[in-house]
């Protein structure tokens, strides 16, 4: 494996041309939402150092999409660092990095089998790894689950997932859930962009944090849990994924400002 020595990178209007010119100006815009994506997972504490993926499919493709190269910190993705590959994991671009075994095994699993998989995202984030143990895996414990009620798909552990035979059970168990708990293992969340696959996780793992302290709560004496009827839980999940009043899809009131937070921080993912 080729030694990679990571070089500062500054922002230039040059270095942004150059990418729009290299790769076109939709599969550029896919990438920057991508690498903006990693780095917002990297500020919130759920990536596992260069572990875990997320995925776009490249745009006016099928069977292509851009991965994290294997060895690069979240932290440190950029847009032009990204990886395509086409379903199968094979590079389609000149890049010194591999691409991590799982990425492709479980993201072009997904990316086949849903058309509105444009963007799939895996973690092994600590309060959905706790939570996929458990029996019923998320609990509508709080109005962060509400939106998952009945929504979530389940995927029991078969070892690092390696092995192309795996992936028919992928798909068959994710079915059309916005969310799959893979048991003893992390999170898998899609979304029609990249703001909506990470709002789904960021909403997950805050609803799965608030149910391990409810849960400990009650470990310690404190009585137990009340949950709404199922009528309840269903409204409310209803309203999430029907839009009702004045909510909109996850992500499109909340992505962009993160991005506006992210370029005032550190805008070098656009590089």
């Amino acid at each position: 494996m080729m030694n990679i020595t990571l070089a500062p990178v500054q922002l230039t209007s040059d270095t942004v041309e150059l990418g729009r010119e290299q790769y076109g100006e939709a599969e550029w815009e896919a990438r920057v939402s991508l690498a903006a994506c990693y780095r917002l997972v990297a500020q919130l504490g759920l990536d596992d150092l260069i572990y875990n993926h997320i995925s776009l499919r490249v745009p006016g493709t099928d069977d292509q999409f851009l991965i994290n190269p294997y060895g690069m910190l979240f932290e440190e993705i950029t847009a032009s660092s990204l990886v395509r590959i086409d379903v199968h994991g094979r590079k389609l671009c000149d890049s010194p990095y591999q691409v991590n075994a799982a990425g492709f095994v479980i993201h072009g699993a997904i990316h086949q089998s849903r058309h509105d998989a444009v963007c799939v995202l895996h973690t092994h984030s600590d309060a959905s790894i706790a939570v996929s143990a458990q029996r019923d895996g998320l609990l509508p414990l709080s109005q962060f689950a509400m939106r998952f009620y009945q929504r979530q798909a389940f995927h029991d552990y078969e070892g690092v997932a390696i092995d192309l035979d795996e992936q028919e059970r992928l798909i068959a168990h994710f079915a059309q859930h916005p969310v799959m708990l893979m048991r003893n293992h992390g999170l898998l969340t899609v979304g029609r962009t990249p703001g909506e696959a990470f709002m789904l996780l960021y909403y997950f793992e805050r609803a799965a944090q608030i149910q391990l302290q409810m849960q400990a709560s009650v470990a310690g004496g404190a009585g137990p849990l009340v949950l709404p009827s199922h009528e309840v839980c269903e409204k409310a999940a209803r309203q999430f994924w029907e839009m009702k009043g004045d909510i909109l899809v996850a992500g499109e009131r909340e992505w962009p400002a993160f991005i506006r937070q992210l370029d005032r921080q550190d805008p070098t993912y656009r590089n």
